[in-house]
């Protein structure tokens, strides 16, 4: 028998299991273990067999570990093929695996014992050759492959014997059959162009986000051109129209402002702090009508004497205006005593220090900001216009060069942004006050409420709105007139220009601390915006807070530097009335009467 047919202690191919069948081995042998798998040759004569040279012997082990891999390749082979015929579609599989029991494996000793017994059969003659006929699929999806496809001619020889019975388990008969499954088909049913086209889609977070931005752009946008468009029509229509838009600004203003204090009591569930809030909205804004009275009356009485101290009504509040004010103030005072309540008393106390902070930080900067308006429109108009260039050019520096953080408070501002800012608005201050400088409406104080911007008003204007020329040192002059090719003596110029430097210095440098303090007040209560006043700009005082204190200064400014006290009708006729009694009124009357006859000016009294 050949070498093929003999007998090994190993364990042969068919007496494996599948999953053993299937195991890779790395077909590196040694030497002792190619020494077992060949048999021993002797001469017939008993003599020593002839040794071998050490690279024959090199070529016999080649040639034996390349024989043993191409036997365990068609044993592998075999045994894909016998797993593929046996193995049920995976659909039956299932369904067996879910009402069958596992059966149990049988020892080691029994797959010894039949190894052994299918080894015992082998034939000497190979069987006759086969064609190789083509490999049809399964319907479980597996090929079946045949062994005369994979076998060498030396192996085929042996006979693959056929895979023992099962034996029959005692279990099956009493399990049921199983139960067939309702086989699910999932079409793919192909949905026409324009319905696709008509189903909505939904948008990620990334488009959602992009859009949001769009629409408040463009809200903000929109906005913009709303308000400046409101502001210089109601510029155009007179000074009274942009009183009434300070004051309503400022009230505006007080309710963000005071809105973000809430009054809570930590025991408002406990039956004694029940019921209404003991610090209603009405002392708010009581003290709130208060002041804008006292203030705005001080205003009226102060610009408007030839009109007040004329009428007999009107004088007496006009005369009595401080402590009618005063004797408000204390009704205030005695109500808010009065509502003092326990469980609240910390907050009530808060409240009432927070509403007067705002009475001062917002309803006196209205003031101040309509005496502006009272002493000529441009002092109202310029120093508005310079704070909102700064904004714009600190916004457009910013973008472009920013590279520095300015403050904490505002992240987004940066020191390259307010250093270009400031330059730029230095520029704009000068070339927009000198323009607006030439129109007698913007630089004429009120006398009347009802004049208007299309009226041809005509007054004595400021000594600083005069054009005045200034005489260049004589190396200048030379200078200048070998450059321009004429000569060049004085340059005109106009105080107020002078002004509008240091004005737009302060628009630049200062005010902008206004926006940082509202920031950090932003930042201590957690919130984006004051309100929602201005719908894309979020609220009012978000837009004003830089304004505030430029018109403070703006006031300060002109009345310590640039305002000139006149003697006028008004305030003679205020000492009149205020300081002269009836007698001494018609006593000074006679006398200026007969002062005017005999000046030659006939009086009829």
């Amino acid at each position: 028998m050949s070498r093929l047919a003999a007998p090994s202690s190993q364990p042969g191919w068919s007496s494996r299991t599948s999953f053993a069948a299937l195991e890779i081995e790395s077909g590196e042998e040694s030497e002792e273990e190619l020494s077992v798998d060949e048999p021993a040759t002797s001469p017939a004569d008993g003599s020593e067999p002839a040794k071998l040279t050490k690279s024959a012997l090199k070529k016999q082990k080649a040639l034996a570990r390349q024989e043993k891999r191409l036997q365990e390749k068609a044993a592998r082979a075999a045994a894909r093929a016998r797993s593929a015929q046996v193995s049920p579609a995976p659909e039956q599989q299932q369904a067996t695996n879910a009402s069958v029991p596992e059966k149990p494996k049988p020892t080691p000793e029994a797959e010894v014992a039949k190894s052994n017994d299918a080894s015992d059969v082998v034939e000497d003659a190979p069987p006759p050759a086969q064609e190789p006929t083509e490999r049809k699929p399964q319907s479980n999806g597996h090929v079946l492959v045949s062994v005369q496809d994979v076998v060498p001619p030396v192996l085929a020889a042996q006979p693959v014997p056929p895979l023992p019975a099962p034996s029959p388990d005692p279990t099956e008969a009493t399990q049921p059959p199983p139960v067939p499954q309702p086989e699910v088909r999932r079409e793919h049913v192909d949905v026409p162009a324009r319905q696709k086209e008509a189903l909505p889609s939904v948008p990620s977070a990334q488009e959602s986000e992009s859009a949001k931005k769009r629409q408040n752009a463009l809200t903000r946008t929109l906005w913009t051109f709303i308000m400046i468009g409101g502001f210089l029509t109601l510029l155009l229509m007179g000074h009274v129209y942009m009183i009434i838009l300070v004051m309503l600004c400022s009230t505006l203003v007080y309710r963000e402002v005071t809105a973000l204090f809430s009054l809570k009591s930590k025991d408002s569930d406990t039956p004694q702090t029940r019921g209404r809030d003991p610090w209603s909205k009405t002392l708010n804004w009581y003290f709130f009508a208060v002041a804008n009275y006292y203030l705005y009356g001080e205003s009226i009485i102060y610009y408007f004497k030839h009109v007040v101290f004329s009428d007999a009504q009107l004088t007496i509040f006009a005369t009595n205006h401080r402590i009618i004010s005063f004797a408000l103030y204390t009704i205030g005072f005695v109500g808010f005593v009065m509502s003092l309540k326990r469980g609240y008393l910390k907050q009530q106390f808060g409240l009432f220090c927070w509403v007067h902070m705002t009475l001062l930080l917002i309803v006196v900067s209205s003031h101040f900001i309509v005496n502006n308006i009272l002493e000529g429109m441009i002092w109202f108009w310029v120093p508005a216009s310079l704070v909102i260039c700064n904004d714009v050019f600190a916004y457009i520096w910013g973008i472009t060069i920013g590279r520095t953080p300015l403050i904490k408070l505002s992240p987004k501002k940066t020191v390259e942004g307010f250093v270009g800012a400031f330059f730029s608005t230095v520029v704009f201050g000068v070339v927009w006050g000198t323009y607006f400088m030439q129109f007698q409406y913007m630089i004429c104080p009120v006398n009347d409420l009802g004049v208007s911007a299309f009226d041809s008003g005509h007054c004595e204007p400021n000594p600083v709105f005069l054009w005045r020329d200034w005489t260049m040192p004589a190396p200048l002059g030379v200078l200048l007139s070998t450059v321009l090719g004429r000569t060049v003596t004085t340059i005109p110029y106009a105080p107020y220009q002078l002004h509008l430097l240091t004005m737009s210095c302060f628009a630049s440098l200062v005010a902008p601390f206004g926006g940082f303090f509202a920031s950090g007040f932003k930042r201590a209560f957690d919130i984006k915006d004051f309100g929602q006043s201005i719908p894309g700009h979020g609220g009012m005082t978000d837009r004003m807070d830089c304004q505030f204190l430029m018109g403070v200064f703006t006031y300060v400014y002109y009345s310590s530097l640039i305002r000139e006290v006149h003697v006028t009708v008004g305030s003679v006729l205020q000492t009149i009335v205020s300081g002269l009694t009836v007698t001494q009124q018609l006593e000074l009357m006679a006398d200026l009467k007969r002062y005017l006859e005999g000046q030659g000016i006939a009086v009829n009294i």
